[in-house]
């Protein structure tokens, strides 16, 4: 005869069943044990509702979480290649006008000046109106410096178009904030370095196809540039999506865009402060090494501007693979802080590997390690940086943080050209790889952030086995 199973029945006072069930915990000490008596009271627990809409809301919010992502990896992607045609050519275009190495280095720094200024007012522009207007704006301003850079015919002309790539190229910040509003702070490091392996793509194939467009005169290149940087204006305004809520109580609550400026050189002990100070010391080292890299490889391996492309789609391989694939596996193994502290350790045997080559297969073995190392230090700084930072002054902080590196990106290349002319052409990465020490001693400094709930990224099928999980 069928009986009614316990866990069917009625409460013990009366009431009626749970309206998604009732479930009773079974254990030995409420069990009916075997010549005891009679069955003893159990403790009733109520089911957990299984509720799909919930569940289809959550996918598709991480779908699109990874829609807009993907979309602004591409907008970054094409931004960066644009600014790598250029970038390469620009010392061999100036050696034209009979340019010395020290006015090189200032060439290179009147594009971070301009960016160190304008970065934190990007910032600011994007916290009131928006990411995207700003980030459309940027990319606009960027391709009338590509157009002028092309037309250049003359060192003024060449200083004028890199101000105006510098202040178009400001919103690096705003692509980071963008990033911080759409991914739960946990995925933050994994996203970013995706971001990263975007640039790095353009930064990749952008200086293989200067090289090209060379043979068919000096305006090719930039003209392409400038094209490309339309087409992607284009195709931001139409597929990007803000990434901000509309309504900003805290707007009126924000404080002077310098104020973050100034709490930085103030307070330098302070957590943000502290990853602003490791970023942007970090890029004075990463910086110097770009500043010289044309000009050294050209002096002791005889690399033209027809030939320095391969060089950098070289290097930006293994940027691509370590910020796409392996960032993200890396940093939930051993963390953001220790992330910091690895590529610390890659970039210093990295410069050092330079001076130490004798010959470019010699060096083809070991150049992997600077990539390595900033595909580990900077997104996981960045990441470490927006977890700490007020969410309503996030593109502010991301603005600050990249004007103290657009301070050493001016610095960089006035420093790496004046040793290279005076003290020999390996002395400018040995001060690399004296500077990146010191970060090494901040980055054990590092306060541990307040944990955080672990949010999947996008679902597990997408984003691999390890997306759910958090390690500080």
């Amino acid at each position: 005869m069928y009986t009614t199973p316990p866990f069917a029945k009625k409460r013990a006072n009366g009431a009626p069943p749970h309206p998604g069930g009732e479930f009773l915990r079974y254990s030995p000490t409420n069990a009916q044990t075997p010549g005891h008596g009679a069955e003893a009271p159990r403790k009733a627990i109520p089911a957990v509702e299984y509720n799909p809409r919930s569940m289809t809301t959550q996918s598709t919010d991480q779908r699109d979480q990874f829609r807009r992502l993907t979309i602004l990896i591409a907008v970054a992607c094409m931004d960066l290649m644009g600014s790598a045609m250029v970038f390469p050519l620009i010392p061999f275009y100036a050696l034209k006008f009979n340019a010395s190495p020290t006015t090189i280095g200032m060439i290179f720094a009147s594009f971070f000046v301009a960016q160190l200024i304008s970065a934190p007012i990007w910032g600011r522009v994007s916290d009131r109106y928006g990411r995207r207007p700003a980030l459309l704006i940027g990319l606009s301003g960027s391709a009338a410096g590509f157009l002028m850079f092309g037309f250049a015919d003359s060192i003024g002309l060449l200083f004028v178009s890199r101000i105006v790539q510098g202040l178009g190229g400001g919103t690096t910040g705003v692509t980071q904030a963008y990033v911080g509003d759409t991914v739960p702070p946990e995925d933050r490091a994994r996203s970013l370095g995706w971001l990263s392996a975007g640039t790095n793509v353009g930064t990749m194939i952008g200086p293989v196809i200067g090289s090209f467009a060379s043979y068919w005169g000096q305006e090719a290149p930039g003209i392409i540039a400038a094209s490309l940087c339309i087409v992607n204006v284009f195709f931001a305004w139409k597929w990007l999506p803000e990434s901000m809520p509309k309504h900003d109580p805290l707007a009126a609550k924000r404080k002077p865009v310098w104020h973050g400026v100034w709490s930085v050189v103030r307070h330098p002990a302070g957590r943000v402060q502290r990853l602003t100070v490791i970023y942007s010391v970090s890029m004075l080292a990463f910086s110097s090494l770009s500043a010289v890299l044309a000009l050294y490889l050209g002096a002791e391996f005889g690399v033209t501007e027809r030939t320095i492309g391969y060089v950098f789609l070289y290097i930006g391989v293994f940027s691509v693979i370590m910020r796409s694939a392996l960032i993200g596996p890396v940093v939930d193994r051993i963390g953001e802080h220790w992330s910091i502290r690895a590529g610390a350790a890659c970039l210093i045997l990295g410069m050092l590997s330079y001076p130490a080559a004798t010959s470019l297969w010699m060096l083809a073995l070991t150049v992997p390690l600077v990539p390595i190392g900033t595909a580990l230090l900077f997104p996981a700084t960045t990441a470490l940086m927006s977890r700490a930072s007020e969410k309503s002054e996030l593109g502010t902080t991301m603005g600050i943080a990249q004007t103290f590196a657009g301070l050493a990106r001016v610095a960089a290349p006035l420093c790496a050209t004046a040793l290279f002319q005076g003290f020999g052409h390996a002395a400018p990465f040995y001060f690399a790889a004296g500077i990146v020490g010191l970060v090494s001693i901040l980055a054990f400094q590092v306060d541990l952030p307040a944990p955080v709930e672990s949010v999947p990224l996008v679902p597990s099928s997408t984003a691999g086995p390890a997306a759910d999980r958090v390690v500080d």
